[in-house]
């Protein structure tokens, strides 16, 4: 599923590229650089989130087996984004509206990876009474729990899907480059943070400050980045209009 999103995301930013102008096979470049820098990002995240748990008093190739699953996606958007960098720079294209094209993708790209998460067992939910609560089943590899539970990758999925939309519609009347990846940041952030609360797979020993799961801590941290980005990038692109007219 992961996969697939990736596939879904990059075509679909290859034909919103054309809106400004950017040819596709410039915007599928830059794949290669994205994917290897989500999974290092998201793998590294990962074994330092659990290393007491999964990794400690194992060999060392345990942490590159990354096919036995084990991964986190703030890591992998912090991967991906190094890599847009890197590509960027060396490429000599323009940062903030190469990272505009790619945003709306990212959200989709996350609809097809949390529909992975539930197929896989993982991410799952908190105890559920809800008619639309789900049960796993008892073989299930990733020790999910066989009474219902929240949907919590459904949840995400269905979220995700329209804040992909949200922003494909802001791609389109955006005031600024960069605007969508900071509107990006700041609405993960919420939909993560909402999204946590019904989530049930966190041991009680990772609640920072035993109150928040790692994921509301992070989000915390880049709805700052966020709103940062907001902020700021419009007094750069306007300053960069006003020395171009001088």
């Amino acid at each position: 599923m992961v996969m697939l999103g990736f596939v879904a995301g990059m075509w679909t930013a290859s034909r919103r590229g054309l809106l400004r102008g950017v040819d596709p096979e410039r915007t599928l470049d830059i794949g290669p650089w994205l994917i290897i820098g989500a999974v290092l990002g998201a793998r590294v995240l990962y074994v330092f989130t659990f290393w007491r748990e999964e990794f400690a008093g194992r060999s060392l190739t345990a942490i590159f087996m990354v096919w036995h699953g084990g991964l986190v996606y703030y890591g992998g958007l912090v991967g991906s984004s190094i890599g847009c960098i890197l590509y960027t720079r060396l490429k000599k294209v323009p940062l903030w509206s190469t990272a505009d094209i790619l945003t709306p993708s990212i959200a989709l790209g996350q609809a097809f990876g949390r529909i992975g998460c539930l197929l896989n067992g993982c991410c799952y939910g908190r105890a559920c009474a809800f008619p639309w609560a789900i049960r796993f089943p008892a073989d299930n590899a990733a020790g999910a729990p066989t009474f219902p539970v929240h949907p919590t990758e459904i949840y995400e999925s269905l979220l995700d899907l329209g804040l992909y939309a949200a922003l494909a519609l802001l791609f389109r009347r955006k005031k600024f480059d960069g605007q969508v990846f900071g509107v990006y940041l700041v609405s993960y952030a919420l939909v993560r943070s909402l999204v946590e609360l019904f989530r049930g797979d966190y041991p009680p020993n990772q609640y920072v400050g035993g109150l928040l799961t790692p994921g509301q801590a992070v989000s915390a941290g880049i709805l700052v980045i966020g709103v940062t980005l907001l902020s700021l990038l419009p007094r750069s692109t306007a300053g960069n209009q006003a020395v171009e007219k001088a």
